[in-house]
């Protein structure tokens, strides 16, 4: 990569986070997929391919602790994230870093590691605006974990105050399909529009950058929750993939990331960033699904979301930066969340402090 130095100005960022997808769904990592994603794979055929890439753990939050901050989750209690802001704030996060260093900072998505909650009508302490986002339009956790509620910078939109029953899927286990739990819901929300909201925002956050011509560098951090469960794709998604619901739905994360990507053409953007993309952990995808489906989400990997072994943890990785990364390109190095911090520090020729 070339340094600051040669560069007119510092890059955009987007990080893009995907939720629960596994090695062997995207044709550029398992060529036997039964998943068409076109725009994900275009990131790796204009971009580099990390072939030994591993979250910070097997799980949502753990992982998302070492991709804010650099550490390994061991080093907090991210499963606190139920009654309290995970992410101390003393710590230097990565929004915190580069928006230290000239960035408009935004985010998107899938929070997952706590709020000190007082109240849905108080401020909510401890996210993503209290560790470094400019700019928070987003959910608190999965889309299968209650309350379900928008949060727009450090307020909730509208408050929990109505029910939702919980559901699942026949033909799937307990935890797959369009599983979700009960519990409060805001009233109006529903649970299948939340990646098309997400989408909006985030492109929304794009054209408002572009439009005002800031001087400032964009970073994006889009955090999808899904394919994690509820498995809910549109219409004009369901049947598309010979993978099942998840499969349909993985199709339709692609077409969202396809959305994003064409508002930073449209913005004239897309030369100035540097695109990163990964899923936060493995899949939901038992040995039956494999048999059934002729689909292995884990890649030939051993396990799948939640353990040790490794297809809870390595997981699609890909970069792409016009003029930077060489186009379809493969690395074997082996590398982690924790490493990206660090690496965009060493891109901007500046102190991690």
């Amino acid at each position: 990569m070339a340094s600051p130095s040669l560069l007119a100005k510092m890059p955009h960022v987007l990080l893009l986070l995907v939720d629960d997808m596994g090695y062997g769904d995207l044709a550029c990592y398992n060529r036997h997929s039964k998943i068409e994603t076109p725009h994900i794979n275009g990131l790796a055929e204009s971009g580099m391919r990390f072939t030994d890439a591993h979250a910070a753990g097997p799980l949502c939050h753990v992982s998302r602790y070492g991709l804010m901050t650099g550490q390994y989750p061991f080093r907090a209690q991210p499963g606190a994230w139920r009654t309290r802001a995970t992410i101390d704030s003393s710590q230097l996060t990565l929004p915190g870093f580069l928006k230290q260093h000239g960035y408009h900072t935004a985010m998107v998505g899938k929070w997952h590691l706590g709020f000190d909650e007082k109240g849905y009508d108080r401020r909510l302490g401890g996210g993503p605006i209290d560790r470094g986002f400019d700019h928070y339009f987003g959910i608190r956790a999965s889309t299968d974990i209650p309350p379900y509620f928008y949060i727009r910078q450090d307020r909730v939109v509208v408050p929990p105050t109505s029910h939702i029953d919980a559901n699942q899927s026949e033909g799937w286990s307990p935890i797959q399909g369009a599983f979700w739990r009960e519990g409060g819901i805001a009233p109006g929300l529903e649970l299948k529009d939340v990646l098309p909201r997400f989408t909006r925002e985030a492109i929304q956050v794009i054209h408002r950058h572009s439009a005002i011509a800031s001087e400032e560098s964009l970073f994006l951090y889009l955090a999808y929750p899904a394919p994690h469960t509820p498995w809910l794709p549109s219409p004009s998604f369901v049947g598309k993939s010979a993978a099942g619901m998840y499969g349909d739905f993985t199709m339709m994360v692609d077409h969202m990331v396809g959305e994003v990507l064409q508002a930073l053409e449209d913005a004239g953007m897309t030369e100035d960033t540097l695109v990163i993309f990964s899923s936060d952990n493995g899949p939901v995808w038992y040995e039956e699904d494999v048999n059934r489906l002729g689909h292995d989400s884990s890649g030939g990997l051993r396990g799948m979301k939640a353990d040790a072994w490794e297809a809870g943890h390595r997981v699609p990785f890909l970069i792409r930066w016009p003029g930077h990364v060489a186009a379809g390109s493969t690395t074997h190095q082996l590398v982690s969340f924790t490493d990206v911090l660090p690496t965009l520090a060493s891109v901007l020729e500046q102190p991690l402090r």
